[in-house]
């Protein structure tokens, strides 16, 4: 246990050099605001043209907090994966920290909490200019917090767990798919509910929302901060928050275990066919 927690500090803080030391912090500090920003934008004017500028509907209201929030999954899911790719293909270091004493799960995890932190600060500045320029509805009295907090940390569990499994199979592929983390992220991102109800989809597709963690993730966050709204996204709208939370746990729970299981059959691969220090970027 020793090991793993320190494998995780020293990851995080090495994590953290990675993310922000490429620039002087000023530009640094105008990234992290522009990006969520711009990315917010696309999403406000496909809306505007596609309901008339409705943004007083609730919909706008569930459309814009799942949008936000989904930011997470390509930061904290993406980082972990991406990670082996940059120490193995750019540092050509994952050699040298596979000998060392280092318990390799708790490393990339740790390699993701600085994508969560950079992810948390795209976030804040999305739902900040949703409540400014917007008319978000979002009241800090009326959040439930603890909902909030509970649901924020289960999801974070969550994503790192289909981060490792997907770092697993990066392992043993080549530099050429470095982009897996972004298209599994970008393919989940219609089966999540985030920007519109599961009821949208084609029957035959729905079920794969309905076994996403993401779905219920998503959908105890927005009613935390807004209340649950039936006539927006009413698809979850029978379920309650305990209900919620239980099913979010139990597919936590069984992802984690895929998660494990997939990373430890493809390092035992990677290990056996010397893939650890192979390069492909050449």
């Amino acid at each position: 246990m020793a090991l793993r927690i320190k494998s995780f500090v020293m990851a995080s803080w090495l994590g953290w050099q990675i993310e922000s030391n490429w620039t002087d912090p000023f530009l640094f500090a105008i990234y992290s605001v522009v990006k969520p920003v711009a990315g917010a934008a696309i999403l406000v004017v496909m809306y505007s043209i596609i309901s008339g500028g409705q943004f007083q509907s609730p919909v706008f209201a569930y459309i814009f907090l799942g949008n936000a929030f989904y930011i997470y999954v390509g930061s904290v899911m993406s980082g972990i994966s991406w990670a082996v790719v940059m120490d193995r293909e750019q540092y050509k270091m994952l050699k040298y920290i596979y000998i060392a004493p280092v318990d390799i799960p708790s490393y990339l995890c740790g390699r993701g909490v600085a994508r969560f932190l950079t992810g948390s600060v795209s976030v804040l500045v999305t739902i900040v200019v949703g409540v400014l320029f917007f008319h978000l509805p979002l009241d800090l009295r009326t959040v439930d917090w603890l909902t909030f907090a509970a649901a924020l940390l289960l999801g974070v569990v969550m994503l790192a767990m289909m981060g490792l499994l997907l770092a697993g199979v990066t392992l043993v592929t080549a530099h050429q798919v470095w982009f897996i983390g972004d298209a599994v992220a970008g393919a989940l991102f219609l089966f999540s509910g985030a920007i519109f109800p599961l009821d949208t989809l084609p029957a035959w597709l729905r079920p794969v929302g309905f076994a996403m963690p993401l779905t219920y993730w998503l959908e105890l966050l927005r009613r935390s901060l807004i209340g649950s709204v039936a006539d927006a996204f009413p698809t979850l709208s029978g379920l309650s928050n305990a209900q919620l939370f239980g099913i979010l746990i139990g597919l936590t729970i069984v992802f984690a275990g895929l998660g494990l299981v997939v990373f430890r059959l493809c390092d035992h691969r990677a290990r056996e066919r010397g893939l650890i220090d192979w390069t492909t970027n050449y």
